[in-house]
């Protein structure tokens, strides 16, 4: 049975990089924006079409009934072939998956361990600043406006709450630093692993 490890991160947080530090720690694949070009060949959109709706969710109440045309919304039909491309991923190795619902798509699956990395908005604010070279009036403000819009995005789409502990199996402050954040997470799963 491979195991599979779930990132889901506050925007800001390091929870890409914790997952990709992760992944090589373990000799596990790693899958982030990979999962965006799967999904795009599987639907055949465009890789830039997915990029751009792959975290929006369908707004009309007209929309959530297939809209005039019969089809569902293209959010819904993204999500659905992300879904698709998770579990076959899930069934062909280990590996850990950064965003994209992976915690609730995986639900059922038997060995996979969800984690939730979480900061201060003022770490957070200087990652932004720093290592993403995103430089924005209002650094703070678009922080919260990611989180919000991923926040809205997951609840939407699992009806589950985003960043609440009890969805995950561990919710870790990445202050800490990311290299210890990484060592803490990699001795839960082989821990973890050890048991299942």
């Amino acid at each position: 049975m491979n195991t599979i490890i779930t990132i889901a991160r506050e925007y800001g947080s390091g929870g890409r990089i914790i997952g990709k530090k992760l992944a090589k720690a373990l000799g596990f694949a790693f899958y982030d924006k990979e999962l965006i070009e799967m999904a795009a060949e599987k639907i055949g959109f465009s890789t830039e079409y997915v990029r751009e709706n792959e975290e929006k969710k369908a707004f009309s109440f007209i929309s959530n009934f297939y809209g005039v045309s019969g089809e569902l919304p293209a959010s819904d039909r993204i999500f659905i072939a992300q879904s698709g491309v998770i579990k076959e991923i899930a069934e062909k190795e280990n590996c850990v998956i950064v965003g994209r619902c992976a915690d609730y798509v995986l639900s059922d699956h038997p060995c996979c361990l969800n984690i939730f990395i979480h900061a201060p908005i003022e770490d957070r604010a200087r990652r932004v600043f720093e290592e993403y070279d995103e430089d924005v009036p209002n650094i703070k403000g678009y922080i919260q406006k990611m989180d919000k819009k991923r926040s809205s995005y997951y609840n939407y789409m699992t009806q589950n709450k985003w960043g609440q502990a009890e969805n995950y199996h561990l919710s870790i402050n990445s202050s800490l630093g990311i290299d210890l954040t990484v060592k803490m997470i990699k001795a839960a799963v082989e821990e973890f692993r050890k048991n299942k």
